[in-house]
């Protein structure tokens, strides 16, 4: 049974913070109590408000955190590469309660059903506020967004991110850095960031010289207000820093937008004059400069790096004094301390899908920073009334038709579906599909339920033997016994390329996809991984051992019935969402929901988890559904 709003504030009135939970420059962690947990007093002189991955979720929704998120080498046994019981005494929360419902998988649909819905942004504004106000004003503030913000629901796609660019707009964003932001064309990648009122930072993204030789990209550019390129002479996209003032403190900040986007997503057919890479040096070389000639009060760097990544950009390059990250969606409320040469750099993450606001008060004094406080708030949705203006642009926004001008794909054969011309965004995306007798997610290193729904649709669509959903880590949860929402399953497939295919590949090929992939989730070096998960394959399963070096981690690959592979064996394999090419088959989200629509009542009877080696003491997995060896 879900609480009453008083009993809400009666639970919270007892000592639970609602996620609280305090990281300060002595490195001491508390629960802390207060009347309104979204007033918190400002403890030092600047405030800075932290957002990320929110993937267009406008709406409240459910998203369950990872029962398995694997860190080996330095990262085994670290934050955030911790689950479940283990996380709850790393971050001393107590099972069951509403911190827990925060940060953590444990009895998820108990909790859910309790607790209500996490996120949206007219919930998200109305703590902002709250922050802001609390801080003293929004000239004690700076809100940043860590990216992955324009993309990932229904209406992101349709609108081509207009949609996401008001919203953020309307929370009063001040600073952002991208990765799916530069998944529209690069057109309407400058239209989005030149409507966008904040400044769109990133120090790492370079225009190619070819493009710089010729007049078409200075002649787009210069449509777009000089946006794009912001310095001809080192080849700069876009901006690499800011200056900000702070509550009377003068703050750089450097925008890091994903180094690998180049390679996780189509290039030539969505940023061709751009290039992206992780360019440590250049942040450090930009770093010294700050300092040197800005004299600033603090540099902080928003990052769409991923966790490790900062983690390790942090112990690397000197003078940074807080890292906000993305991309990794890690929702954990204790900050990460990273020691070098120059003293510390802290390293945060706040999440995804709307569900935390990051908050860290910095003390300031006399032009550097000697302390800090950070909290992680869970956006509750039940306790807090939302911003009646968001709202009202959210309504206008959704009842918007569709029309014949709307693009959904790459592939003009299906880049506009006359079946929705004419319904209203709303109707389309308020359809039931189906009820689900187990919770749907996808979170996890290897597997999750939503996956294996795509997969199940893709097999049945092509008859296929085996196919593939990529290990992407955003979406939404739906809990076992609710309906699922057309809405849903575009939070978990909307991207600019859905368009799905099937081939035929050798039993070697799938072995040689499945190791490659493999390593750029656990390879060692953290700048050398991609910040994914596994992919997710439907009827074939396989042992991995996630420690192994490439081309040793695969092994014992069989289909549903347990026959093994044949190297020289020819398979067909259907998928979605190809990079260096365009599917011809219907869009995912088309081909799932008819999928779903057959099931009425859906109930999988298998989920494809593989087996893992050498994991059972790891304690980045808890309560893992497949074999552990």
């Amino acid at each position: 049974m879900a609480l009453t709003r008083r009993e809400f504030i009666k639970v919270l009135g007892a000592g639970s913070a609602l996620g609280l939970i305090g990281g300060c420059g002595n490195n001491t962690n508390k629960l802390y109590s207060q009347d309104n947990m979204y007033e918190v007093a400002k403890t030092g002189n600047a405030r800075i408000l932290h957002i990320t991955d929110t993937h267009a979720n406008l709406l409240p929704n459910y998203f369950r955190e990872p029962n398995v998120n694997l860190g080996f080498g330095d990262a085994f046994g670290k934050l955030p590469h911790i689950v479940g019981n283990k996380l709850f005494k790393e971050i001393g929360v107590k099972p069951g309660s509403i911190e827990a419902y925060a940060f953590a998988y444990n009895n998820f649909e108990e909790l859910a059903n309790k607790y209500g819905k996490t996120g949206g942004f007219a919930q998200i504004k109305t703590v902002l506020e709250a922050l802001r106000e609390s801080a003293g004003g929004v000239q004690n503030t700076l809100t940043v967004d860590g990216g992955d913000t324009w993309q990932g629901s229904g209406t992101a796609l349709w609108t081509r991110g207009r949609d996401m660019v008001e919203a953020c707009n309307m929370l009063g964003v001040d600073v952002m850095v991208g990765h799916w932001e530069f998944t529209y064309k690069e057109t309407e990648t400058l239209r989005n960031i030149n409507l966008f009122k904040g400044d769109f930072l990133g120090q790492n993204v370079r225009v190619l010289e070819d493009a710089l030789l010729g007049d078409d990209y200075i002649a787009m550019s210069e449509k777009y207000g000089g946006t794009g390129l912001y310095n001809e002479d080192d080849a700069q996209a876009f901006k690499p820093y800011v200056m900000k003032n702070v509550g009377g403190n003068r703050i750089a900040v450097i925008g890091q937008a994903f180094p690998r986007t180049s390679n996780a997503n189509p290039k030539k057919y969505f940023f061709p004059n751009w290039s992206f890479g992780l360019r440590e040096d250049d942040m450090s070389e930009l770093v010294d400069d700050i300092r040197e000639n800005e004299k600033p009060d603090a540099v902080i760097v928003v990052s769409h790096n991923g966790m490790d990544v900062d983690i390790k950009m942090a112990s690397r390059v000197v003078g940074i004094d807080a890292i906000f990250g993305g991309h990794t969606h890690d929702g954990i409320p204790k900050p990460i301390e990273v020691k070098n040469a120059s003293g510390v750099t802290v390293v945060t993450n706040a999440g995804c899908s709307g569900k935390y606001i990051g908050m860290m008060d910095l003390d300031i004094k006399d032009h550097k920073v000697v302390g800090y406080n950070y909290k992680m708030l869970p956006i509750i949705t039940n306790l807090i009334k939302p911003d009646a203006a968001v709202i009202s642009f959210i309504n206008k926004m959704r009842n918007t038709k569709y029309d014949k001008n709307v693009v959904e794909a790459r592939n003009p054969v299906m880049s506009n579906n006359p079946s929705r011309v004419g319904k209203t965004y709303d109707e389309i995306l308020t359809e039931k599909l189906c009820t689900t007798e187990q919770t749907l997610y996808r979170r996890g290193n290897f597997m999750g339920t939503w996956d294996q729904v795509l997969v199940n649709s893709l097999r049945e669509e092509y008859n296929s033997q085996f196919s593939m959903s990529a290990g992407v880590r955003w979406g939404t949860s739906v809990l076992s016994g609710h309906d699922v929402m057309m809405e849903d399953l575009m939070a978990n497939t909307a991207i600019t390329y859905g368009e799905t295919y099937v081939s035929e590949l050798k039993g070697s090929q799938i072995k040689d996809i499945l190791e490659g992939i493999a390593d750029n989730l656990f390879v060692k070096d953290p700048y050398l991984q991609s910040g994914g998960d596994m992919v997710r394959m439907g009827g074939l399963d396989y042992t991995i051992d996630p420690a192994q070096n490439l081309g040793n981690r695969i092994s014992n690959i069989v289909d549903d019935e347990g026959v093994a592979l044949e190297p020289n064996k020819s398979y067909t394999v259907s998928g979605w969402a190809q990079v260096n090419t365009v599917g011809k088959g219907r869009l995912i989200w088309d081909v799932a929901a008819d999928y779903l629509r057959k099931q009425k009542h859906l109930n999988l009877k298998k989920v494809n988890y593989p087996s893992i080696k050498g994991v059972k003491n790891n304690p980045g997995i808890e309560n893992y559904a497949g074999k552990l060896i």
